[in-house]
């Protein structure tokens, strides 16, 4: 029971934090091994005659495994299409003397890491999607992750029975079930302190469930996606403003006069 509430109060925590920032949290656990009893999750999918994923270890390579503790309780952070006015925006606008880089990862990596701050008494290790180890293997599979807390389907190429593209490399897509494409996975947060073995998992929902639409998906995603059609594969209720469309679409190189930032950060920045 109290590691149930100490959960619940991160949880809390960061909602109230991330929340109005335009930011959303999804609660998942690094445990390596499937567990040996099913779920009321597990059941409910295998009864729908769809496999049960299991957590972030439990479903890759050892390769990809994250070095913490069984049951360590970790967050998937995602942006959603309010993020650029929320936080962008006025994150740009606050640092606009000083040496800007990259917009969008700065703004998520000052509030990711503020958020330490609400756990004086924890600790709090951040990872985000850009980083990567020596290996030049990413340090998490953001995808993943999304897919294992429940917070987005990982549609894949396994998800299609009648494989129609032979040899060809297919990547997978994620889609939120509110936002559709129109979402990005941007870190995580680890709790190392706070074991939650009785975490329950949620099954993220299945909003891409023909077989039609997922290869219309994968299909968009691999060999269409500059044109940003796979991100209505569903029907959304938010997505990305046309400002902010234009700021995605244009070369990095490009975006800071977007943003009203000077050419001295442009020419500091890409010299």
């Amino acid at each position: 029971m109290e590691r149930r509430v100490a959960e619940l109060r991160v949880a809390e925590r960061l909602r109230s934090t991330l929340g109005p920032l335009g930011l959303e949290a999804h609660a998942f656990k690094l445990t390596a091994l499937l567990p040996q009893t099913e779920s009321w999750c597990a059941k409910q999918l295998r009864l729908k005659g769809k496999p049960w994923v299991g957590w972030y270890n439990a479903v890759l390579q050892p390769a990809f495994h994250l070095p913490y503790p069984d049951d360590t309780l970790a967050f998937v952070v995602l942006s959603t299409p309010s993020m650029f006015d929320k936080a962008l925006k006025p994150f740009v606008n606050k640092e606009r003397l000083k040496i800007i880089r990259d917009p969008v990862d700065q703004c998520v990596s000052h509030h990711l890491s503020r958020v330490k701050e609400k756990f004086p008494d924890q600790r709090v290790d951040v990872m985000f999607d850009y980083e990567m180890l020596p290996s030049r293997k990413p340090k998490f599979l953001a995808q993943t992750a999304a897919h294992v807390a429940g917070a987005a389907y990982y549609y894949q190429r396994k998800d299609v029975k009648l494989d129609p593209w032979g040899k060809k490399k297919i990547f997978g897509v994620c889609i939120h079930p509110k936002y559709g494409g129109w979402f990005a996975i941007r870190g995580l947060l680890l709790f190392p302190d706070i074991q939650v073995p009785f975490l329950e998992q949620p099954a993220p929902v299945d909003c891409v469930s023909t077989e039609e639409k997922r290869i219309e998906l994968l299909e968009q995603f691999n060999f269409h996606w500059q044109d940003g059609r796979y991100r209505d594969i569903i029907e959304v209720k938010e997505r990305y403003s046309e400002e902010q469309k234009a700021y995605f679409a244009t070369p990095p190189a490009e975006r800071f006069r977007l943003l009203g930032l000077s050419q001295e950060a442009q020419r500091i920045t890409f010299h």
